[in-house]
């Protein structure tokens, strides 16, 4: 399959920046300049109108950018030249009028810098322009999606045939990143999230020192990031010690909960709707205090993208757009439990694209003698 069409990213760029009254728009956040360009660096900004299509960036990336972004106008700057010089002189140069820039990417700092310096141009605030193109992801961005689940799940696998009574939190985190990076992965899609027992209750905990043993509750959240800069994210709970009725209860709730929500997804479905029918369940269980997050997201080539499956969100879930689906119930002190999953929204419903399994007994690991 041939690669991204970045051109075609781009006029649909164009077309977008119309509606926000700016003929000109200046991309600051990586991602996004990484989506329209191809570009895999840093400290480099897009500037992109009818007129001019040109990368700024600094003689560290010359020649990656003459390798990866062939064919773009390229405004090199060295050090005595800082970024917001560059950008005024490209603004002048393309004659804009109206430029418009990131506010969810741009500091307060660098903004007091280009208004400094603009003289030619008014600075406008915009939101979310490339990041609403990024939620339908293509042909080509779903095969990436899936060599990032694929290099996930095998990960995963070394990890529970290898596991151990006197592992530490940090050492399945290690030994799950070095697996992942084993089948092709390039590290780690974000930090991985190894929760035993009580840490396992803290949504977003750091591995640490706490071992296997020291609980019957081991929860790990983690993804893949593929060559091309895609991620994958997946949470499973494995059942490490004696079972009691209360973690089957829970576990039970939150695995209802999160097949009752993905069988809610097609086009058209509202993702605050989709929360609602999870949030229901875990609320009939008696644990809707325990559940504070949201749902699930988008994600690409950020682990968190734009699609947001909360309480809040009015969007609507559209064919083309992958997401987590991800209730969980944390019980302080204790343990938690989130069952997590990647879920593309189809023209004819959902597909779910993880395959780790998810069912209680699936969950229990028995330890080699």
């Amino acid at each position: 399959m041939s690669g991204p069409n970045y051109t075609s990213r781009r006029s649909r760029l164009l077309r977008a920046i119309k509606t926000v009254g700016v003929d000109a728009l200046l991309l600051s956040g990586e991602s996004n300049v990484r989506y329209l360009t191809g570009f895999t660096g840093d400290s480099t900004w897009l500037y992109l109108s009818n007129a001019a299509t040109v990368l700024i960036s600094d003689s560290r990336y010359e020649t990656q950018i003459g390798n990866e972004c062939c064919g773009l106008d390229v405004d090199i700057r060295d050090a005595r030249k800082p970024m917001s010089l560059a950008v005024a002189d490209v603004v002048k140069k393309a004659k804009a009028r109206q430029l418009g820039f990131e506010a969810d990417h741009l500091t307060v700092a660098q903004h007091a810098a280009l208004h400094d310096r603009i003289e030619s141009a008014e600075l406008v605030s915009t939101s979310g322009l490339t990041e609403r193109l990024r939620e339908v992801k293509d042909k080509w961005e779903l095969v990436q999606i899936r060599e990032a689940i694929y290099q996930a799940e095998r990960g995963i696998g070394v990890v529970r045939s290898s596991l151990r009574p006197d592992q530490t939190e940090r050492d399945i985190r290690f030994t799950l990143e070095a697996a992942m990076r084993s089948f092709g992965a390039t590290g780690p899609g974000f930090e991985p999230i190894v929760g035993v027992g009580p840490t396992g209750a803290l949504p977003h905990a750091h591995a640490g020192d706490r071992r296997v043993s020291e609980s019957p509750i081991l929860l790990i959240d983690w993804g893949a990031e593929t060559h091309s800069g895609y991620r994958s994210d997946l949470t499973r709970v494995f059942v490490t010690g004696r079972i009691t009725r209360q973690m089957r209860n829970v576990y039970d709730t939150v695995l209802k909960a999160q097949q009752k929500a993905i069988a809610a997804i097609k086009p058209g479905a509202k993702c605050k709707s989709v929360d609602a029918i999870a949030r229901r369940v875990i609320a009939n269980g008696g644990y809707e205090k325990y559940f504070g997050h949201g749902l699930g997201h988008g994600f690409g080539l950020d682990i968190h993208e734009s699609v947001r499956m909360s309480p809040l969100s009015e969007q609507v879930l559209e064919p083309g757009m992958v997401i987590t689906v991800e209730p969980g119930i944390y019980l302080p002190g204790r343990f938690g439990v989130r069952i997590e999953d990647d879920v593309l929204v189809t023209n004819a419903g959902h597909e779910v694209l993880t395959s780790v399994p998810r069912e209680f007994d699936d969950a229990v690991v028995e330890f080699l003698a």
